[in-house]
């Protein structure tokens, strides 16, 4: 999901009563939440930066060493502070063990909330290299924004206040966990349907489009890289090819392919749904049905100029 997200979580883990366990606590539960994207930073090497984003630093070793370091460095930061006489008198006596604790806390919600798009997470690295997605919410759900931004105001103004604060932000926690549960639901039953219907596939991947969240853009497989797709605004149900006639071949095969390309090497290893199609100038371009339609299409993408195209029928 975007910081955004991962930082509403955050502060409203600590407006729910949290944050008086120890002094920092908001820092080390906002910044904690966003802490495994600090391999954001990958993106410079292009399509290569699919194979290390949402991995290492998403997996359980790195889930307890940078809460751990997140924790030593706000324990540093408030001796530093009291050291030069600048530490605020109202902070919170800062307990490590706390500090810890809050920042592990909100670093296990943000791979539970990148698990929920269809974009996927390594949960296992380096243990396991295999992908996960729940397929639940898009990357960017502005009803969880509404939803957990006017919980935290609430709670924010009550406090200043001298009221109870830390109810609008429970409810808030609450209504997020309905509004997921609710679109798990959603999910499952497209993707229930989808199965049985002609032509009957393999695999379905029921993602989440923008703003309607009880819409699902199917995509199905019916094996050797077939992906078909139903129309993007969900009002009619099935399924309706969305390519160029004619332009549809077999996915090429990925050792001869990623030979001396670590850009189609990388493409392949993070795409859950690739299939190809002809270019018009010869060869043959590698595309993930999960982003191909819309402002994502050119993004995720790579093109193979000198690998034929075998038609697909």
């Amino acid at each position: 999901m975007d910081n955004l997200t991962h930082g509403l979580v955050g502060a409203l883990i600590g407006q729910a009563g949290l944050k008086r366990r120890t002094g920092l606590a908001m820092p080390a539960l906002i910044f904690g939440a966003n802490l495994p994207d600090i391999d954001a930073g990958c993106v410079v090497w292009g399509t290569e930066s699919l194979a290390m984003r949402r991995g290492l630093t998403h997996g359980p070793i790195a889930l307890v060493l940078l809460p751990l370091a997140l924790a030593g460095f706000l324990w540093w930061f408030d001796r530093w502070q009291a050291s030069r006489g600048t530490r605020p008198e109202e902070r919170l006596k800062v307990h490590f063990g706390w500090l810890f604790a809050l920042a592990f806390l909100a670093c296990l919600t943000h791979p539970a909330l990148d698990w929920m798009n269809v974009y996927g997470i390594r949960l296992l690295e380096p243990f396991s290299y295999r992908w996960f997605h729940g397929d639940v919410l898009f990357i960017i759900d502005v009803w969880l924004w509404v939803m957990m931004g006017i919980g935290l105001i609430l709670s924010l103004r009550r406090e200043k206040r001298g009221g109870n604060w830390r109810a609008p932000a429970r409810a808030a926690i609450a209504g997020a966990l309905a509004y997921i549960g609710v679109n798990a639901g959603i999910t499952h039953w497209h993707e229930a349907r989808a199965t049985l219907t002609e032509p009957f596939p393999e695999t379905v991947i029921a993602a989440p489009v923008p703003i309607k969240f009880w819409h699902r853009n199917i995509l199905a497989s019916r094996g050797s890289g077939d992906w078909i797709a139903s129309d993007w605004s969900g009002r009619e149900f099935g399924y309706g090819y969305r390519y160029p006639a004619g332009t549809r071949c077999h996915l090429p095969d990925a050792r001869h392919a990623s030979a001396n390309r670590p850009d189609v090497a990388a493409f392949l290893f993070w795409s859950q749904a690739p299939f190809a199609l002809r270019n018009p100038d010869g060869g043959v371009t590698v595309y993930d049905a999960r982003f191909f339609f819309g402002p994502t299409r050119g993004n995720f993408m790579v093109e193979l100029p000198d690998t034929p195209c075998i038609p697909l029928r």
